[in-house]
């Protein structure tokens, strides 16, 4: 078969994608093996896959591949998210486009236009994530609104709730007025901003006197119930038992005294808002207040406010303002460096709002999940980022609100009666009998009970993501939680470290008395080349299909795990894709070339390697870099795994050992130098294989036509390193490439011969590498104990090769080039004292990076002492 001149990935993707599937490759069910179980945070339905999607999931595919190729069961599950808020919105704005109001269906009529847009965009994702090359196991799909996960949900809120750790009052929570729905703090996002700081007159009842107040929300003023200052603050004690005058309402309210107060901060009086911030909440709550909730679910103003109804809050702002002028209440306005508060979902500005809400009491949960990280049971990688992180979260954390005011998502399983009487049930039925038992008959002029009309967080589903997906709820003690829990890596972003990630081990305590997962590790966020967060607003989020169709699924795999240090932000750039395309390319050509001296093989092979220096450096390379990639892997640095295959192939097995074995012009190779050179190219794919899957199985099964799959080949045992080859295999390549220099300098053209005498103390190692050096600089060698006068000279360590032309030199340009080389050598050797003569890196470095410096420091000092020696001679 001919081989294109490029590879061209379209095709191939397709077929081994299929291939694949037909094989159930990726298909898990409990067996003897150890299981790898790996659960993928399931992507929202809303959308198509990010940038940080496609690093998230390519992580997981490698580990998982990885885990496949030695020995174990590997099972990933794939799965997605109903996102109630987000998928809510878009189904709202789909019918808005359709001419259908949301508030005109019935609960059931909006659910059924929700399930068809699950329908409709949810496979959008699952065709990203097998066209990304994922080997997820197809059969084990999960929705977070499937009927047994549904199921799962009621039957952990009953179960919290009759344990007392649900609860349901009324407290200060966030509102979202976009989507009018309550959020929990971790689902607001707080941003600096520039905003206007108002100084208000405040008239104080029966006297001329007023006090100065200043407030970011002029338009909440009609919400004031008190106003307070500091007990210590010998300004006001002369108002103590006084009244002040709202403006805009002219309502009265007390003055009162609370060391809540700061007397140092602006004028060091503070209008109480009980209905509109937290802190006057709490204050209200001490002193007895009244609560005015002046703002509508909506954001606009209600009755309560009095003036300004129905603006929204932020017009009713302007209107305020100009009113204050116009009385003369304004005393000045200025700008102010503040933090506001966004939701996550809507970017709307959230609002404090008093509302009766259900919540999980959080520290009773907190606890055993703090202490599976903080006593190492939970590995959190890179660890010494996040793991404070996640430690100061479970330590301050707040109770739950897990109420929220949609009708996409598990809706509560709470039934009233009109007296506000209430019971949790897991359904209807099951309702009315514990009412009966409780309350007796509903006093409802039907007899009839109403179900809560709210839904519950969607994190309240994901948080038994690693249990449910394997029906650990319904079913605690099945033969598939039992096999496969807990699962051996969760990768994620860091974003959701409290939403999720926590929260999922408090979970598996709860429910398993177990930890959910071995591992965690957190991928960086991804950004583009400017530093800026992606996003659609700005254009700069790529399309993934459009980047696979030009690139290929294994060029955006590889542009995005070659930038992708663990943990870090990367700064994504398609040109490391382009990187990608050009390492498929290097391999494709580097197959063909193999593939070109197939039909030159010895007719008669010696099928002996033993004496052939380029086969043994590369075995022992490639052992090198397998145990190298076996530790990285293991810390989860995969980024560097990568670029050592990537090294490893592209230098060392296309740039050195193919030149190496590479036969003479128009002359056969022997037989068993051909088949070992197809061993190490098998070897490699499969060593890159869990990174770049498609380019790798194409090439195995091109070279080897009788084989097994590559992505179910289980890789051998590393064997022995023999690090005195791989000493003499660098030495090589070393004196090659200054000697190429060398020529290249002196414009001596390759195909010119020359002669090399080679001074050394250490003859001995240049014999098993001399056939080779001869070859790639096409020169007769022999050893010298003397200078070679007439000569180039090269300083290679402590060895000196003189390169005899047989023409005349000039010794000043020679001496030029020393000078310089030893000017080089110099400068870097002080670099290298510096750093070995700093206590604390020497200390505080891994030994082995030392040793690595004391070596640098020894080649230095050798190489400079050859130069010095060199000079004398010319």
């Amino acid at each position: 078969m001919e081989l294109s001149k490029n590879y061209i990935p379209e095709q191939v993707e397709l077929k081994w994608t299929e291939h694949w599937k037909q094989k159930g490759y990726f298909k898990s069910v409990p067996d003897e093996r150890k299981a790898f179980t790996v659960v993928i945070p399931p992507p929202n339905v809303t959308g198509v896959l990010h940038m940080g999607h496609t690093l998230n999931e390519t992580v997981q595919d490698i580990l998982v591949r990885k885990a496949r190729m030695t020995g174990f069961n590997a099972c990933w599950v794939p799965g997605s998210d109903h996102a109630s808020i987000a998928t809510e919105a878009k189904v709202v704005q789909m019918l808005k486009e359709k001419g259908i109001d949301k508030n005109k269906l019935s609960r059931e009529e909006f659910l059924k236009y929700a399930f068809e847009w699950k329908d409709k965009y949810g496979g959008i994702i699952y065709n990203q994530i097998e066209r990304l090359g994922c080997s997820v196991d197809w059969d084990r799909v999960n929705f977070t609104m499937d009927d047994h996960y549904y199921k799962a949900v009621i039957k952990v809120f009953i179960d919290l709730y009759e344990k007392g750790l649900i609860y349901r009052g009324a407290r200060m929570i966030n509102w979202d007025p976009s989507a009018k729905t309550a959020l929990s703090d971790e689902e607001v996002e707080y941003k600096e901003i520039t905003g206007k700081l108002y100084h208000v007159k405040y008239k104080i009842a029966d006297n001329d006197e007023y006090i100065v107040i200043a407030t970011q929300r002029p338009e909440t003023i009609m919400g004031d119930t008190a106003i307070c200052v500091n007990p210590t603050d010998e300004r006001y004690a002369h108002l103590k038992g006084k009244h002040a005058i709202v403006p805009l309402i002219n309502r009265k309210v007390p003055i009162i005294f609370d060391e809540y107060v700061d007397k140092e901060f602006g004028t060091g009086a503070l209008k109480v808002t009980p209905a509109h911030d937290i802190n006057d909440y709490n204050l209200g709550l001490k002193h007895n207040l009244e609560v005015v909730d002046t703002l509508n679910e909506d954001g606009t103003l209600s009755e309560a406010a009095q003036v300004f109804v129905g603006l929204d809050r932020f017009e009713a702002r302007k209107k305020a303002v100009e009113q204050l002028a116009a009385e003369g209440l304004l005393y000045k306005e200025e700008e102010y460096t503040t933090r506001l508060g966004f939701s996550q979902r809507t970017n709307a500005v959230v609002e404090p709002r008093i509302s009766t809400q259900w919540f999980v009491k959080m520290k009773e949960l907190a606890e055993p999940a703090l202490k599976e990280v903080v006593e190492g049971r939970i590995q959190i990688h890179p660890g010494d980022k996040f793991l404070a992180t996640y430690k100061y979260w479970l330590e301050n954390v707040k109770d739950w609100c897990i109420s929220r005011q949609l009708w996409w998502g598990q809706r509560i399983p709470a039934w009233y009666d009109d007296k506000g009487n209430f019971v949790v049930a897991e359904n209807e039925t099951e309702a009315y009998s514990l009412y009966a038992e409780r309350f007796d008959q509903p006093s409802t002029v039907d007899g009839r009970l109403k179900q809560d009309d709210d839904v519950l967080d969607t994190w309240f589903s994901s948080w038994l993501w690693p249990i449910e997906v394997f029906n650990g709820i319904n079913e605690p003690n099945n033969k598939e939680i039992n096999y496969y829990y807990p699962t051996s890596v969760l990768v994620t972003g860091q974003d959701i470290i409290f939403f999720w990630v926590a929260r999922m081990v408090m979970a598996g305590m709860q429910y398993r008395n177990e930890k959910p997962f071995e591992h965690v590790y957190f991928t960086g966020m991804v950004r583009d080349k400017q530093g800026r967060k992606m996003s659609k607003s700005l254009g700069n989020s790529p399309d993934l299909l459009e980047l696979i169709d030009k690139y290929g699924a294994d060029a955006v795999r590889f542009g995005i795990m070659i930038s992708s240090p663990a943990g870090n932000d990367l700064l994504f750039d398609e040109a490391s894709l382009e990187q990608g395309r050009n390492f498929n390319n290097k391999m494709w050509n580097a197959l063909k070339l193999i593939k070109m001296w197939e039909g030159k093989k010895l007719a008669v092979s010696l099928d002996k390697t033993s004496g052939n220096f380029a086969i043994t450096w590369f075995e022992n390379r490639l052992n090198e870099v397998r145990t190298e990639v076996d530790g990285l892997m293991k810390q989860f640095r995969l980024s560097e795994a990568l670029k050592t295959i990537y090294s490893l192939i592209w230098d060392d097995f296309c740039s050195w050992y193919l030149e190496w074995v590479k036969p003479g012009f128009e002359q056969p190779i022997e037989s068993a130098v051909y088949n070992k050179t197809v061993e190490f190219f098998e070897q490699l794919m499969q060593l890159l294989h869990p990174y770049m899957p498609f380019i790798t199985e194409e090439l195995y099964h091109t070279i080897k036509t009788q084989a097994d799959d590559l992505c179910v080949k289980q890789f051998r045992s590393v064997e022995t390193i023999n690090a005195s080859v791989l000493t003499e295999g660098e030495l090589l390549k070393k004196v090659i490439t200054s000697i190429r220099e060398a020529r290249a300098k002196n414009q001596l053209k390759p195909k010119d011969e020359v002669k090399l005498h080679i001074q050394t103390n250490t003859e001995q190692q240049y014999k098993a590498i001399e056939h080779i050096l001869g070859k790639q600089v096409n020169a007769s060698i022999s050893f010298t104990s003397d200078a070679v006068p007439n000569s180039i000279v090269v300083a290679v360590e402590k060895d000196k090769f003189f390169i005899e032309t047989g023409k005349a030199l000039d010794a000043g340009a020679l001496k030029e080039e020393l000078l310089k080389d030893l000017d080089y050598q110099k400068n870097f050797l002080g670099s290298v004292v510096k750093k070995l003569s700093n206590e604390r890196f020497v200390q505080n470095a891994k030994p082995e990076v030392v040793e690595l410096e004391r070596k640098k420091q020894a080649d230095a000092e050798a190489r400079i002492k050859t130069i010095e020696e060199s000079l004398s001679n010319l």
